[in-house]
């Protein structure tokens, strides 16, 4: 799998490429001289020596750390793919604008917590290699209610609708696709009018141990206790679960994110076994969009 760019178009985020390697510096070349020089001379010469000598060991030990940071940092970072981990290559992610004047959804000014971009800009995007979910059906982009609701296992759909009105729900927008592996990612980003009414909601789907609200294929869940603690994003809360054994045909994970005003599902689901690193890396990145 090729190496892939995943940082937020516009965002301070860790560096994506490879950091070149420092070079020496120029080390300066003292010419033999045909006399001894003076003890004066000699004391400037030995001076002058030490110096050329403790540069170059800075510049090795320079160089060095350099690469031993990225290479750290390439390992960590779930947006980076290698070729052993089992990680997507994703587009870049790119942050819709915010419509002039608009703050961001969490600058001090926003009270509301509010996601002023485009809601299906928001939508992480498929990664390479995936087909249309024919499940997520979309209007230009926009999920109806009925299509998330059928996520859930069918004794939920009617009480979760009147949830949805009764919270005052905006908009869904989402997206759905199938890897050649079999993986099927669904991915359903709610949109409410404020930060507390999405995350009442929120709450009520969450629970704590176990989610509330059991879904399709998944009648049993508890919290996945493997979701790495340092792939948490700023201003996103994240409920990362996993199905429970024993387990059915399909194997599914699932993972809340609450930012602000908007409430995030990913679910992701493949027979016999749904790989951990891929669906911590389309979690992390979606994660990234909203906060």
């Amino acid at each position: 799998m090729s190496t892939e760019t995943t940082t937020v178009a516009g965002t301070p985020e860790p560096e994506q490429t490879q950091t070149q390697a420092l070079g020496a510096p120029h080390v300066p070349v003292f010419p033999p001289t045909p006399e001894a020089p003076a003890p004066k001379d000699r004391r400037v010469l030995h001076a002058a020596l030490r110096w050329a000598s403790a540069v170059v060991v800075f510049g090795a030990l320079a160089g060095a750390t350099a690469y031993g940071v990225a290479e750290q940092r390439r390992a960590d970072l779930p947006g980076l793919a290698t070729a052993s981990d089992g990680r997507w290559t994703y587009p870049e992610l790119v942050r819709p604008p915010l419509p002039k004047g608009s703050p961001a959804p969490f600058a001090p000014a926003n009270a509301a917590q509010a996601h002023y971009a485009d809601p299906r800009a928001l939508v992480i995007k498929a990664p390479d290699g995936a087909k249309p979910d024919p499940g997520v059906k979309t209007d230009d982009g926009w999920v109806p209610t009925s299509v998330y609701v059928a996520q859930y296992a069918k004794d939920e759909r009617d009480d979760l609708g009147q949830d949805l009105v009764d919270s005052g729900l905006r908009h869904i927008a989402g997206r759905g696709w199938t890897m050649p592996d079999g993986t099927t990612t669904r991915v359903f980003l709610l949109h409410f009018g404020t930060g507390a009414a999405a995350t009442e909601f929120a709450d009520r789907l969450t629970g704590g141990i176990t989610p509330s609200r059991s879904l399709a294929g998944a009648p049993d869940a508890e919290l996945d206790e493997s979701f790495p603690e340092d792939a948490h994003v700023k201003n996103v809360a994240p409920y990362v679960y996993d199905e429970t054994r024993p387990r059915g045909v399909t194997h599914v994970r699932s993972a809340y994110l609450i930012a602000g005003d908007t409430v995030g599902l990913v679910v992701q689901s493949r027979q016999g076994t749904a790989r951990a690193v891929p669906f911590q890396q389309t979690v992390v990145l979606q994660s990234q969009l909203l906060g």
